[in-house]
């Protein structure tokens, strides 16, 4: 990291915006340029979770090649001044490299799904019909690499 002095070196720093935050975008290749969805997620265990549908351009992508950029933000908010130059941003994020693999058991699935819903807030248990869970993909993103920044 080029501007050190801004870097996030506290684990307990970079494990809240990865438990407290609300979105995650993840950057895959599509043949020689990058694509990038934001998506709804959970975190636990150093493991990031979505659920997504089984068909379109992410999961193709993700068949080809699993490995992925993610970025997650917990703060973000522009700093107006008088001039341009003055103008500043002040942020958490973090940004990490890993690879993701297809959760194809019911149970395991089941365990992504719940680990999403606590993320967001949901307490107590949850109930998921056998069609809703038969159809949807879990994606279990394992963490290889993570910085954060912040200013």
């Amino acid at each position: 990291m080029r501007r050190k002095h801004l870097e996030i070196s506290d684990p307990e720093v970079i494990e809240e915006i990865l438990s407290k935050s609300e979105v995650c975008r993840i950057a895959m290749m599509d043949n020689d340029r990058p694509y990038i969805v934001p998506l709804n997620y959970g975190y636990r265990d150093k493991a990031i979770y979505f659920h997504s549908s089984p068909l379109g351009k992410k999961i193709d992508l993700l068949r080809v090649d699993n490995r992925v950029c993610f970025e997650i933000e917990s703060y973000s908010k522009i700093i107006k001044g008088d001039k341009p130059c003055d103008w500043g941003t002040k942020y958490r994020s973090v940004i990490g490299y890993g690879t993701i693999d297809f959760i194809t058991g019911t149970d395991e699935k089941i365990k992504g799904l719940d680990i999403i819903m606590s993320h967001y807030g949901k307490t107590g248990s949850n109930e998921y019909s056998e069609k809703e869970v038969a159809n949807i993909v879990i994606l279990k993103l394992t963490i290889d690499e993570i910085t954060g920044k912040q200013k």
